[in-house]
């Protein structure tokens, strides 16, 4: 199981058996349509070498949050059409494959997930003007592979999206890996954050 960025290994550098040497192709190939297509190769590899690949929350369901909110404070009316701009953005992008976050404040979109990952997202919506003010929203990638890729949010993400000036994370009901629930939990309330599942 793994949670959060993931730095790929330089291919070039890995000391292979026989094994290794045939499959490597297909992994190289695949990491030219990203990393969800390495994903997906590997677990193909694994099926026909009769190895099944099973999503971790079976095993760590208690690192997943179902529909609510987790905080103090619940999103108010601007923040859930902040909520529902994020949500639409995140179902119209095609063609970005990589990407699983966005961040909308006052009904505009300021960022959106780039291969950088959510904190350098994060880093570029920060608002000198804006504080407590804006959503972070986190959703599987449309042709993500949710036995192995699942959107993480930590005690990093919440304190980045602090830095940034945002008031809340919204993720989605069972498709996520969660990190340190209640240290995220105790830093929303201090903050007056909020912490909502769809």
């Amino acid at each position: 199981m793994f949670a959060g960025k993931v730095n790929k290994p330089n291919f070039s550098k890995l000391k292979l058996d026989f094994k290794g040497i045939y499959y490597i192709p297909r992994i190289i190939k695949a990491s030219k349509l990203g990393d969800a297509a390495i994903l997906k190769e590997i677990i193909k590899i694994l099926a026909q070498n009769k190895i099944k690949t099973e999503n971790s929350l079976k095993f760590n369901p208690e690192l997943s949050l179902k529909k609510g909110t987790y905080s103090k404070i619940k999103p108010n009316k601007q923040d859930q059409l902040d909520i529902i701009k994020a949500i639409k953005t995140l179902n119209n992008l095609r063609q970005y494959n990589f990407s699983q976050g966005v961040v909308v404040r006052n009904k505009k979109i300021i960022s959106i997930e780039g291969k950088g990952g959510t904190k350098k997202m994060l880093e570029k919506s920060r608002s000198k003007k804006f504080r407590n003010n804006g959503v972070l929203v986190k959703f599987p990638k449309k042709k993500q592979d949710l036995r192995v890729d699942l959107p993480t949010i930590g005690l990093k993400t919440i304190k980045q999206s602090k830095a940034a000036g945002l008031k809340g994370i919204v993720i989605k009901n069972k498709h996520h890996v969660f990190l340190d629930k209640s240290k995220c939990i105790k830093f929303v309330d201090k903050n007056k954050m909020f912490i909502s599942v769809k």
